[in-house]
């Protein structure tokens, strides 16, 4: 009998999440020292998919399948590729060290807080497993309920405003979803098996309003231009463990949810929209690019850089061959590690000035010449240095996109550009600086904080450096997506087809 790995790795974080419900609330520490524990037992679960995961087959792997409600053909099924497997990885670090970032900040509601953060990963990793739609609903949505918590309760002044932006956005967005999911079943036979779904055809018609309504979904959870506003108010008030999770994993459901569902069972509408999607993309890149520049706010400045970065893997995505979409997959990573670690940077930060203005900083690089350092790194590798992590992401992304059309390559390359302006000016104004008032006698990282940041570190060049560890898990699976996609029609036929259906 095969161990129920993923089912493992799902439940196991909600369990320990209920198990605090038992701990006094005055024992916070013995709180803090479970949900730590829980965690990291968590991430060494996950560690045997990373040695056990078979990467010469597309096939899904570690699969569980039990009848769940049989009326409705609902089935409690799970299984990873060789895409998902890396988010589920993802998830279980970031997880640890959103808790050892909030370690002495959150002093309030301390139970209730990392409750919510544990659970919240138990959904995460059902995103990335179910391979049944309705249980992947389920899980979507269930994502919300913590994350609503986390920036509602424990986030700055304006917390109530993001939160509830944040609800409406993501809602809506899920409901058009919710509403596809059902004319997706009716359609394919009465069925919410994702891998049923998509093995069958569906008329051009069908497949663009469901294209639409799962756009509705995703684009807003990426998030893409112009349904972005949500997240720069979300990211400036979560608290720091937010910020990184809303980072690290959140947006990244959105560019799955394309590449799980849109992308393979609805081929023909996602190269009719190909151009438009590639255009939203664009205007991602260099509009984030360009508002960061008059950004005042330290994590508003990062939050709109997601949007640029974000740009990037939709248009590594939509650019439709393999060079591109193994970069776009493997940025959504880079992304994750090197944003996390910016938001992790800052929530240290936060922590002993308590302010989050640009210009109350000044000068850091004498007064925290360690934390100078590590912020140092996460910037270059934000901006693509080579020999970093986002250096690989972006190069696979250009180079796919000039393989398909050069002028997107070249628009795209205008938003490193930005990239590079904004952040190395960003790190002058805040390390380089006459020394402010406000950051004298600020204290040096602590040995916890520092273990903190050292994983990030180590990804950073691990990627960097050698990329072909990550690259190889997805290699089978995006050839056989892309093999799904493009089937016997060619881009143009799929935009001609749209033509004629609208005259």
């Amino acid at each position: 009998m095969s161990v129920p790995l993923l089912s493992a790795l799902i439940f196991f974080p909600i369990i320990g999440s209920l198990s605090l419900l038992f701990v006094r609330r005055e024992n916070s520490h013995t709180i803090r020292l479970m949900a730590l524990i829980v965690s990291l037992i968590e991430l060494l679960l996950s560690l045997p998919l990373w040695f056990l995961f078979d990467k010469s087959t597309y096939r899904m792997q570690f699969t569980e399948f039990h009848p769940w409600i049989s009326a409705f053909n609902i089935n409690y099924h799970l299984g990873i590729d060789g895409i998902s497997i890396l988010f589920i990885l993802l998830s279980t670090l970031i997880t640890t060290l959103s808790i050892l970032v909030s370690w002495n900040s959150i002093q309030e509601k301390v139970k209730e807080f990392f409750i919510s953060l544990l659970f919240l990963e138990g959904a995460m990793i059902g995103v990335f497993c179910a391979l049944d739609f309705f249980l992947f609903y389920i899980f979507w949505e269930a994502m919300l309920i913590p994350m609503f918590l986390i920036i509602g309760i424990w986030g700055g002044p304006k917390r109530l405003y993001a939160t509830v932006k944040f609800f409406l956005y993501t809602l809506i967005g899920s409901l058009l979803m919710l509403i596809g999911i059902i004319t997706l079943y009716r359609a394919g036979g009465n069925t919410f098996n994702i891998l049923e779904l998509a093995g069958q055809s569906y008329p051009l018609k069908l497949q663009m309003i469901l294209f639409w309504a799962f756009f509705a979904a995703f684009a807003v959870k990426v998030p893409m231009w112009p349904v972005h506003t949500w997240l720069p108010d979300a990211h400036t008030e979560a608290p720091a463990a937010g910020s990184v999770i809303l980072a690290g994993i959140l947006i990244k459901m959105g560019a799955y949810g394309f590449l799980r569902f849109s992308m393979p069972i609805l081929p023909e509408a996602t190269k009719a929209m190909m151009i438009p999607m590639v255009i939203l993309s664009l205007i991602g890149i260099i509009y984030g690019a360009i508002i960061c520049v008059a950004q005042t706010d330290l994590k508003r400045l990062i939050a709109y850089s997601s949007v640029s970065h974000m740009g990037f893997v939709t248009l590594g995505l939509y650019s439709l061959n393999t060079q591109s979409m193994e970069g776009g997959i493997l940025q959504m990573i880079n992304h994750g590690v090197v944003t996390g670690a910016m938001f992790l940077a800052i929530g240290m930060i936060y922590e002993r000035t308590h302010t989050r203005a640009i210009a109350d900083y000044g000068g850091l690089a004498t007064t925290m010449p360690v934390f100078a350092s590590f912020f140092l790194l996460f910037t270059l590798a934000s901006v693509g240095l080579p020999g970093t992590n986002g250096f690989i992401g972006e190069f696979l992304i250009l180079l796919g996109g000039f393989l398909n059309r050069p002028w997107a390559a070249f628009f795209a390359a205008t938003g490193l550009i930005l990239g590079a302006w904004y952040m190395l000016w960003l790190y002058q104004r805040i390390f380089f600086n006459p020394v402010n008032d406000k950051v004298v006698g600020l204290p040096e990282m602590t040995g916890r904080e520092i273990a903190t940041l050292v994983p990030m570190v180590v990804l950073i060049f691990w990627i960097g450096l050698y990329p072909n560890s990550m690259l190889s898990f997805m290699h089978v699976s995006v050839a056989h997506l892309l093999d799904q996609v493009h089937g016997t029609t060619t881009v143009a036929d799929a935009v001609e087809t749209v033509r004629q259906l609208a005259m």
